[in-house]
């Protein structure tokens, strides 16, 4: 009988965990990375009063509500309107006169959280005359971000904030011209939310999408181990139209994927690429 450390016990749990949560909800996170989802799984520990990993698996198997706590966990939900504004300014200055090109656009926002980055491309595209050609598709698994995706609002401190990077970013208006203030919250203007969808889909199972313009998915990679890394640029790549655009995460790139050879890079500073 071969005797286990507590980290070898603790990575089956782990193990356990996450084959649990693939059979009854369909998502996947066996490919993520793990120090990433120890992490999460230590935080959903916490909100959900579980001293061991076991102790929330049986919660998990038992209760559909502690999944769906536990999910706020698993995934980072971290953005903010405009961030990295040089990725902006690059799309707005570079790759927006190439998408001008085109009669109608389809936009994918993978990974969108909790909306910032697909109003962020919105308001972009409205400054630049592309909204009203365009339809942008943001997705997510974590229903409950959605949900605040879906509604556009946020609280005004993160305002100055937003502000500041829409500027540095190359922006044109007033940002709260985008908003209308309501209570506590400032929420996005009618208009933007109608040339968006936001929907379900998850980059570890589902399938691609069709004929995409620009595909922008950032800081979601770097939660991913290699093999589901690659499986996802190819997501992409197979999504992408020809000479289609794919902007990355500033710390996430295509150097080892098997998929670097049909993509060029066209921005190293803001990881942008675009169909061979």
């Amino acid at each position: 009988m071969i005797a286990l450390d507590s980290d070898a016990k603790a990575e089956i749990e782990l193990d356990l965990l996450l084959e649990a949560i693939y059979r009854l909800h369909q998502q996947d996170f066996r490919g993520y990375a793990r120090s990433s989802l120890r992490r999460g799984v230590a935080r959903a520990q916490i909100a959900l009063r579980c001293e061991t990993i076991t102790d929330l698996l049986d919660r998990i198997v038992h209760d559909d509500g502690a999944f769906t706590e536990a999910l706020r966990y698993l995934t980072i939900q971290v953005s903010d309107l405009f961030r990295d504004p040089g990725y902006y300014r690059r799309l707005r200055e570079t790759i927006a006169p190439h998408l001008a090109t085109y009669p109608s656009l389809r936009i994918w926002i993978a990974g969108c959280g909790t909306g910032e980055e697909a109003y962020s491309i919105a308001i972009l595209l409205h400054e630049e005359g592309l909204l009203g050609r365009s339809l942008v598709y943001a997705t997510d698994i974590d229903k409950e971000s959605m949900a605040v995706a879906q509604a556009g609002a946020y609280e005004l401190f993160r305002m100055g904030g937003f502000a500041e990077n829409y500027h540095r970013s190359g922006g044109r208006a007033a940002l709260s011209d985008y908003f209308v203030a309501r209570g506590a919250c400032a929420t996005i203007v009618p208009f933007l939310k109608q040339r968006i969808l936001f929907c379900d889909h998850s980059l570890a199972t589902d399938a691609a999408f069709a004929e995409m313009h620009l595909i922008s998915c950032r800081n979601v990679l770097i939660y991913f181990d290699k093999a589901l890394q690659d499986r996802v640029i190819g997501v992409f790549r197979e999504s992408l139209c020809p000479r289609g655009f794919l902007g990355l995460g500033p710390n996430e790139s295509l150097a080892v994927s098997r998929h670097a050879s049909s993509l060029e890079l066209l921005s190293t500073n803001e990881q942008i690429y675009r169909v061979k």
